[in-house]
């Protein structure tokens, strides 16, 4: 195990946890104008870095037992048209994430929700589910996990050695959201400012970013798709 290997996916992990559910929804926890709950958002990226840490097990186990299986699945006619119905789903999807829509919307009943979320209301469980959503939510958009899981698989580690460095990656992930939890506890006043940041950034050009890196995913996931359904010849085969 090399530390070309560990740097990169130390690096892949901090890209990681500036995702959605890894950063964003966090910080609009940490927002909350009643009173802070550290167990619930504790359980909360608990939640999401095991969500991922599974994901890549079941990964690293399927490329392991039906590897080939899988690649002549890929290259068939039904895993292409699979390929081509991800990808324009994708590409729909993002028109979701319109900021302009988002807005007409509105946020009172999701500010409303969050409210509940961290009152006595309601149970960490409802937390729990949330990270649940959002990592759902980001299968699609998985790139650099994807990424850090083949230079893995590549590396020809064992399945323990494997996942031990899936576990880092996913505690990694999950560590600036933890660093502004722990400054929301004990230096709340010089925190905020940076979160009300943060939050405005999201709110303003989050939703935005994230529509085009889906219509751009979604796009060249299709394309590939039809150019070799009905354009092998241009694909070089």
């Amino acid at each position: 195990m090399s530390a070309v290997l560990l740097g990169s996916l130390a690096g892949l992990a901090l890209l990681d946890s500036t995702s959605i559910g890894t950063l964003f929804i966090p910080v609009w926890l940490l927002l909350t104008p009643v009173r802070l709950r550290v167990g619930r958002i504790v359980v909360y990226l608990l939640t999401i870095a095991a969500f991922y840490f599974l994901i890549g097990l079941a990964v690293v186990a399927g490329v392991a037992s039906f590897g080939d299986e899988l690649g002549d699945l890929i290259d068939s006619r039904v895993g292409l048209w699979i390929q081509l119905v991800l990808g324009v789903g994708m590409f729909v999807l993002s028109f979701r994430f319109d900021p302009k829509r988002r807005k007409e919307k509105g946020g009172g009943a999701v500010g409303r929700w969050r409210e509940r979320a961290m009152s006595g209301a309601s149970s960490a469980m409802v937390l729990a589910g949330v990270a649940v959503l959002a990592g759902l939510a980001e299968l699609v958009m998985m790139l650099p996990y994807l990424g850090a899981i083949a230079m893995m698989t590549a590396a020809e580690l064992s399945f323990a050695a494997t996942a031990l460095l899936l576990a880092g990656y996913c505690l990694l992930m999950i560590a600036p959201a933890a660093v502004l939890l722990g400054a929301r506890i004990v230096a709340e006043g010089k925190i905020m400012p940076v979160l009300e940041r943060l939050n405005r950034w999201v709110s303003t050009k989050g939703a935005g970013a994230t529509g085009w890196l889906l219509a751009i995913a979604g796009f060249l996931v299709a394309r590939d798709a039809a150019a070799r359904l009905w354009f092998p010849h241009l694909m070089g085969s």
